[in-house]
């Protein structure tokens, strides 16, 4: 490399592994497909963990979840730890170090003031002017509220986006008429299409603020974290994304009804618990309880994957607009592109929607593509996890990094094999309504999550079973497979944690 190379990794929210072009799903993404052409594509890329904060976490530190302690949505992040991470790494060889979008690097909805910016109580100590640092990186420009099932705040408390939504007074209109539903009319509470024009939207807003930092002159390399928030539920897009894809071409999944008979006893546990419904939300505003706990018709769930994949499609453009600017600039090149998501979403799997402690492939699997010096062309299935970015991205740019839990993805482009990657999921009765400790191994072939607690578990051959419609936990045959498998998990690693203190749901 002649000059050290920029960075820019983009993320959405809750976006399926098989949900970009080319991986099995309908929906099409020719522009994260640009990335996927001129670099490499990971095809069984897991999250660390199925819920936002985690996961997210995870991504920045390179640590599993029971290394950072964000055993679950609604504990913090230490900051100390969150200065080793991507931001603080690069901002401390030298980088310009950004953040755009929905971070979730701390929670929002909280028993009480944190003292952090992303909290709904805390952020009225903010200035208005305030631009970072927050979580090692040196400016940002965040999202309080990046969806539609909390209620509006006017300032103070507010952050960029909510700003911008309020830059003449009227940001508490355009979130109500963002929850206005526009024809074709849909029934299920968690989609609908919206009145709310499109310059409105995050992903709108994500991409503009994108193209606003790279115009700006610089003389040190970039490295910034552009986070859209979509497609996160509850489900809603603007026109013409709302009716791109005719609910009823969409696909699909074959198997779309509880099956609970044939699950650990959790999956039931989970479902059945009114602990979900119980939380006091008083940022919700007028809101519904937004869990889904009813028998999904195909009806509902035809718009919710149409309303789901325009919602991709718009974030799609976006990715289109950065790369057209990089080009354009002549800083294609130079630059390490990188494209993921968080974690996944059931999308009607198993009769399943949003998220949970089912680990089904489409809330497990996430897309991975990336490009830029050093990256080399093709397409890999070994498993990997997002959590191996931090390691990559200084290998790559050539820093010393401490040690993670991750490991860098240039030895799966040189061929290398991998047998397994990790997601790990303290789940508390408070919030989910049934205590687990639970883990899950993905390898190429086979996905395992066992219950350390109750020594319950699950095994499923992708191979021969790619909808995970038997559980081979307990069949003789397959158990030199799960014990292989479960021999894989570190019951008590070096670098574990206690898990922090939980100081709210989300």
């Amino acid at each position: 490399m002649s000059r050290t190379p920029d960075i820019l990794l983009i993320t959405t929210d809750q976006q399926r592994g098989d949900c970009i072009s080319g991986a099995g799903r309908q929906v099409r993404t020719p522009n994260i497909d640009r990335i996927a052409g001129r670099g490499a594509r990971f095809d069984t890329c897991i999250t660390p963990h199925p819920m936002c904060q985690p996961a997210r976490a995870s991504i920045l530190t390179g640590k599993l979840p029971y290394s950072h302690g964000v055993r679950d949505n609604g504990r913090n992040l230490d900051p100390a730890l969150a200065e080793e991470g991507l931001g603080g790494l690069f901002a401390g060889a030298g980088y310009d170090t950004r953040f755009i979008g929905k971070a979730h690097l701390s929670t929002h909805e909280t028993f009480a003031p944190t003292g952090a910016a992303e909290c709904y109580s805390s952020v009225a100590d903010y200035d208005d002017d305030w631009a970072g640092p927050y979580m090692g990186f040196e400016r940002v420009d965040l999202t309080l509220r990046p969806h539609h099932h909390c209620g509006w705040k006017d300032r103070p408390y507010t952050l960029h986006y909510e700003n911008f939504l309020d830059q003449d007074g009227r940001g508490g209109d355009r979130w109500a008429q963002a929850k206005d539903r526009v024809p074709p009319l849909t029934e299920h509470k968690q989609v609908w299409r919206s009145a709310l024009s499109e310059e409105w939207f995050s992903t709108a807003w994500v991409g503009d603020r994108a193209i606003d930092m790279l115009e700006e002159d610089r003389d040190r390399p970039l490295m910034s974290w552009i986070s859209f928030p979509d497609p996160h539920p509850p489900f809603l897009a603007a026109a013409p994304w709302a009716t791109m894809y005719d609910p009823a071409e969409v696909d699909l999944p074959p198997h779309r009804a509880l099956d609970l008979d044939r699950r650990p006893w959790w999956h039931r546990a989970f479902l059945e618990s009114p602990a979900r419904r119980n939380q006091k939300r008083p940022h919700a505003g007028d809101q519904p309880y937004w869990g889904n706990d009813d028998a999904l018709q195909d009806k509902d769930l035809r718009d919710v994957i149409a309303v789901y994949y325009g919602m991709i499609a718009a974030i799609d453009m976006q990715v289109g607009r950065i790369l057209d600017h990089l080009e354009a600039s002549g800083r294609l090149e130079n630059t390490i592109v990188i494209f993921t998501s968080d974690h996944g979403e059931w999308l009607g799997d198993h009769g399943l929607l949003l998220k949970g402690p089912m680990l089904y492939d489409g809330l497990l699997r996430v897309p991975l593509v990336m490009a830029g010096p050093g990256v080399t062309r093709g397409r890999f299935d070994a498993p990997v996890s997002t959590l191996d970015l931090r390691a990559t991205l200084a290998e790559l740019c050539g820093l010393s990094a401490s040690a993670d839990d991750g490991t860098s993805l240039t030895d799966v482009m040189q061929g290398g094999a991998r047998e397994v990657a990790h997601n790990e999921w303290e789940v508390d009765a408070t919030r989910s309504g049934v205590d687990l400790d639970l883990r899950t191994v993905r390898s190429r072939s086979h996905r395992l999550s066992v219950d350390l607690n109750s020594g319950a578990g699950e095994l499923y051959d992708l191979a021969a079973d790619p909808h995970e419609m038997t559980n081979l936990w307990d069949d003789a045959g397959a158990g030199a497979m799960r014990d292989r498998l479960c021999a894989t998990i570190a019951t008590d690693r070096p670098a574990m944690i206690p898990a922090a203190p939980r100081v709210g749901w989300h």
